[in-house]
């Protein structure tokens, strides 16, 4: 059996990628970064946000 890589086969995702994947995937609102030093990414950051439903009351103008 050859084990041998061949140039038609798609080389690997790399392990960050995937990693980035995730977590855009299951984000709804909010941020990822990513850290690059010496052109490789060292660090993923993910802030997200929560919205909340406005209340279209608070935000009419009063008559008066």
């Amino acid at each position: 059996m050859d084990t041998t890589t061949t140039s038609l086969q798609a080389p690997s995702e790399p392990e960050w990628l995937a990693l980035v994947r995730a977590q855009v995937r299951d984000l709804r609102y909010g941020v990822v970064q990513l850290v690059v030093h010496d052109g490789r990414v060292t660090q993923i950051e993910r802030t997200e946000k929560v919205r909340l439903a406005s209340d279209r009351t608070d935000k009419a103008p009063k008559q008066g």
